[in-house]
């Protein structure tokens, strides 16, 4: 088992649960022996695969630029981690601890963590991340959506990976994250399979 930044305790195995709290998984395939070990279905995500060439990078709007996380105040990105985080289905409450965060970030190719900056204030207000050949995370803050932020994100670390020879990457989308999937399925996007979050609660 394990535990998220988020407060949630994680397990691989329906027979590795804990009493006193409960006790969250993520399975594809067969969900039988879950069920019986007293799990119930808590959502459900669509896995895509995303095309990353075909198409010209969608420049920022007016008044904001395009950032790699080398370049980023880590602290301030922290922040905006964790408020982007709040509008994810199965990661609200989620808060990095600041070690964590860094060395999360460490591990990162700055080319493929890139994050919107407004600016006439400075504000961070969005991130695009990808992790090897998975889109990790991609969210605007909320005062700030439907202005084309997302879409220039992911253009600036598509082009990046069309370049090194990489034609498509992965995500998870939970089905009902309708703003997400606005975002990626006109994309090329296709769905390739899908997980279930489970939860066996404190009895």
């Amino acid at each position: 088992m394990f535990r998220r930044p988020d407060g949630r305790t994680f397990t691989r195995d329906p027979t590795d649960v804990a009493d006193g709290v409960d006790v969250y998984a993520s399975v594809e395939g067969d969900l039988e022996p879950w069920l019986a070990a007293g799990f119930v279905e808590l959502r459900r995500e669509n896995r895509y695969v995303v095309w990353t060439s075909g198409r010209d990078p969608a420049p920022p709007p007016p008044g904001f630029s395009v950032a790699t996380v080398d370049q980023i105040d880590l602290d301030r990105l922290r922040v905006l981690d964790d408020l982007l985080r709040q509008d994810v289905p199965g990661t609200d409450g989620w808060r990095w601890e600041p070690s964590a965060f860094v060395e999360e970030t460490a591990a990162a190719d700055p080319q493929l963590y890139v994050v919107a900056v407004d600016d006439a204030s400075g504000e961070y207000v969005g991130i695009a991340r990808v992790w090897g050949t998975r889109l990790g995370f991609v969210g605007v803050a909320r005062e700030y959506r439907d202005r084309g932020i997302a879409r220039a994100l992911l253009g600036r670390v598509f082009a990046v990976l069309a370049a090194r020879g990489v034609t498509e990457v992965t995500t998870e989308i939970d089905v009902e994250n309708v703003a997400s999937r606005r975002t990626i399925e006109p994309l090329g996007s296709r769905v390739v399979g899908q997980s279930v979050e489970l939860v066996r609660r404190i009895r």
